[in-house]
């Protein structure tokens, strides 16, 4: 495929870098860059990400059941609140 492609001043420097240091044509240079570049980012797609939040201990809670509201509230609240 024949296309034109626009280099950003710095990308275009690397290349030409490569290629100065090789006997490989422009050509090659660009497309084995870019396998390798589209191969990275394909590796990162499938890498299982981190978790997004990590586990911190609370403490004790101070209550020790909350299956009962009425005792909750009465202990929150304190005893003589309506």
């Amino acid at each position: 495929m024949r296309t034109t492609l626009t280099l950003d001043a710095d990308i275009a420097a690397q290349l030409d870098e490569l290629r100065a240091h090789g006997d490989r044509p422009f050509k090659q240079i660009v497309n084995e860059v870019l396998r390798a570049g589209l191969r990275h980012l394909e590796g990162e797609a499938s890498m299982p990400r981190g978790p997004y939040t990590r586990a911190v201990s609370l403490g004790r809670p101070k209550l020790p059941d909350v299956d009962d509201v009425t005792e909750a509230l009465a202990i929150a609240e304190g005893e003589d609140h309506p």
